[in-house]
């Protein structure tokens, strides 16, 4: 059974970091640094680009969808029979940037990998907190 539009879901984080856009945009796009907060990777910000993320629980093929440095980057996430989207958006702010993460496509069916997204992406999301300070300017 298909799931419509209006029955899919999305997880949306969103938080303010201290740091300028292009300090994300490399924690976001260089596979050493998405190591440090997020998984093992073989990542490259290029359209087409088809990359995993790996973990001891498994591993996520992607394909990255859309990439304007510093502002945006998508990319397909699938894993264990979910197919969504994930997708960064960078704001610069008084304070330094807004950063939204939505990951789109949960059908009514997979509550467990939504309810496990919404905790996982906390996590990433202090992880990435952790690391940021410690990045080179």
């Amino acid at each position: 059974m298909n799931a419509t539009a209006q029955e899919l879901r999305t997880v949306v984080v969103e938080r303010d970091f201290p740091h300028p856009p292009e300090r994300l945009w490399r924690a976001l796009t260089q596979p050493h640094r998405l190591d440090a907060w997020l998984m093992q990777n073989d990542f490259l910000p290029v359209a087409g680009h088809r990359f995993n993320f790996r973990a001891d629980w498994g591993a996520v093929d992607c394909v990255v969808t859309e990439v304007k440095p510093q502002r945006t980057l998508a990319y397909t996430w699938s894993a264990y029979g979910l197919e969504s989207i994930v997708t960064w958006t960078l704001e610069p702010s008084s304070s330094g940037t807004h950063l939204r993460m939505e990951q789109s496509g949960f059908r009514p069916d997979q509550e467990q990998a939504y309810q496990g997204a919404k905790f996982g992406w906390q996590k990433f999301f202090d992880a990435l907190e952790q690391v940021l300070p410690r990045e080179a300017a």
